[in-house]
């Protein structure tokens, strides 16, 4: 008569860890648990940090929940274990997760801040995952045994979604090089939005620079000496607009290497688009607009 024995399945703690640690050691902890990297969890709450946030959040609730290495009880459980007798680890605990839903009210998880949708598709993605089969409960499979299923296929599917997402990861983190490189991006020029309203041609840079964003150059209101005044204005990726004033000759170059140029309605698009516009004039405003991809615009002030 042959015996018949049944393997249950290795369950692993998923625990902070001691001797992979920069901050508390819940990448080490995360990344031990499902044996990927722990760059690549390191990376994901930078990203989602950087995202709007929500990686501080997210470490900080990991931080609380995962026990130390060695350890039994998280700082949660242990405060709610000795709730009747150490009364004031709970009431902090409760601070702090009062702390941590009123920030993650305001930290954004993708950035438009409309995240709901992952966190539908990570919850139904866990009960789908963690489902009891139906041979299981036909065998009559203790909690234990279930509990171990469980977990090694959260550990298997977890495994899959970052390897997945450390390879798009990197694929974009390679466009982006390309892109900068071919675009000469300089990103110490600054990103995001520049708003220059000149009226005094003394407070007139001769150039005006940006990296990435949107650039507008407001001169409806310069009042200009006798002869040439010049002024430079570029972007290397995105969008330029110089508003000229009404009352003067202007003579302008406008190109892109990708994109769109506009002067006074004259335009030209594609990959090294220019236009030039030349008027005489006693007071001449000479601009040179340079964008790398994105769009030139040059337009005179309504009278």
């Amino acid at each position: 008569m042959s015996e018949h024995t049944t393997e249950i399945p290795e369950i692993r703690p998923l625990q902070r860890s001691r001797s992979n640690r920069m901050i508390a050691g819940v990448a080490g902890g995360l990344a031990r648990y499902f044996d990927i990297h722990p760059a690549v969890f390191r990376v994901g709450f930078v990203v989602l940090t950087l995202l709007g946030g929500a990686g501080i959040v997210i470490y900080a609730a990991a931080w609380l929940v995962m026990p130390d290495e060695g350890k039994e009880d998280s700082i949660a459980t242990a405060a709610l274990r000795n709730r009747r007798d150490r009364p004031w680890p709970l009431i902090g605990l409760g601070l702090l997760a009062v702390a941590l839903v009123s920030l993650l009210s305001h930290a954004t998880l993708w950035p438009d801040g409309d995240a709901w949708w992952i966190l539908l598709i990570a919850g139904a993605m866990i009960l789908w995952l963690t489902r009891q089969p139906a041979a299981a409960a036909a065998s009559g499979a203790d909690a234990k045994q279930l509990a171990a299923e469980d977990s090694r296929r959260l550990r298997r599917a977890m495994r899959r979604m970052v390897v997945s997402f450390a390879v798009i990861l990197t694929l974009l983190v390679a466009a982006i090089a390309v892109f900068v490189a071919v675009f000469d991006v300089h990103l110490g020029r600054g990103i995001g939005d520049r708003n220059y309203v000149v009226t005094d041609v003394r407070a007139l840079d001769p150039a005006y620079r940006l990296g990435i964003g949107a650039l507008d150059l407001d001169l409806r209101d310069l009042r200009l000496p006798p002869g040439e005044t010049r002024v430079e204005a570029s972007v290397d990726v995105g969008e330029l607009k110089v508003i000229v004033p009404a009352d003067v000759a202007v003579r302008a170059h406008g190109e892109v290497q990708v994109g769109e140029v506009d002067i006074f309605g004259n335009a030209d698009d594609g990959r090294n688009a220019d236009v030039d516009v030349s008027e005489t004039g006693e007071r001449v405003l000479v601009v040179d607009a340079d964008v790398g991809a994105g769009s030139v615009r040059i337009e005179r002030a309504v009278r």
